[in-house]
């Protein structure tokens, strides 16, 4: 094992990861979860907000068990936990059409999804018609729903960022204890979905700009602290990136869609909304 390891921004000395092997023992009567959230305690492992970043240290704990440094106790199957992925074998009738020019469908209202019931809605919807289906998003996370007098028009998520991105980090010019100390100022938009019965042109930027201008005040709201840039990831080979571009055009405020553009000029074999 080295002497240190960084991960999701901090690096963990020796000592920091003999705790974390030793709570993992001294606990294994406990489940993964409340072990990741004794080691955050232990290691004050927060989030500007003061929460225990207890998503990110379980897969850590489970990154230095595939490692072979540590044994974490076997999961627990609770009937309460639902399935990783979204149930869409079943049959589902699309509504009506939405049609006709983007103005028509303002105001818009930019909602985070809250409940089990909507969360499981999101998720299914998410899963049956974005090409890369629904995962467990990675670490902080807001997902959203798009609606216009209560008709939900899209939906999208918005995450941790990645650890390193090229375009992104050739753009930015950071060092990477630069990078290390202000990631999480960078937002990452991992799902875009506008649901395929809406065919509105020009809908997906005006969208896009109503939660460039939102999401950042929800975010600090939730984790304490406000995104600086947004960045995400265009598949070349399936979309132009047309409304990200224009958002970068029409939108010139604190929070910049500017990595966007750099990523997608630079990373067109990567997969996104």
């Amino acid at each position: 094992m080295p002497e240190s390891l960084t991960f999701c921004g901090r690096t963990f000395g020796l000592s920091e990861l003999e705790l974390m092997r030793q709570t993992a023992r001294d606990f294994s009567a406990l489940g993964v979860t409340e072990i990741a959230r004794t080691v955050c305690e232990l290691l004050e492992w927060t989030r500007p907000s003061g929460g225990l970043k207890n998503h990110e240290c379980r897969q850590l704990l489970e990154r230095l068990q595939a490692e072979g440094f540590l044994k974490l106790p076997e999961l627990r199957h609770q009937g309460g936990r639902g399935p990783r992925r979204a149930d869409v074998s079943g049959a589902c009738a699309e509504p009506a059409p939405v049609t006709g020019a983007a103005s028509e469908c303002e105001p818009l209202e930019l909602v985070l999804v809250d409940g089990k019931s909507e969360s499981h809605r999101w998720r299914e919807q998410m899963e049956r018609y974005h090409y890369l289906g629904c995962r467990v998003p990675f670490g902080a996370n807001l997902r959203y729903w798009v609606r216009h007098e209560e008709r939900e028009l899209a939906g999208l998520l918005w995450t941790s960022p990645a650890w390193k991105m090229q375009a992104r980090d050739e753009w930015i010019g950071w060092s990477d204890e630069q990078r290390r100390r202000n990631l999480q100022r960078i937002v990452n938009n991992g799902r875009f979905l506008i649901l395929p019965w809406v065919q509105v042109k020009g809908l997906a930027s005006k969208i896009l700009a109503l939660s460039a201008r939102q999401m950042p005040r929800d975010w600090e709201s939730r984790y304490g602290h406000r995104p600086l840039l947004l960045e995400t990831l265009v598949d070349a080979e399936r979309f132009r990136g047309t409304c990200y571009r224009v958002v970068l055009q029409t939108e010139k405020r604190a929070v910049d869609f500017a990595s966007s553009a750099a990523t997608i000029t630079h990373r067109a074999s990567r997969r996104s909304a």
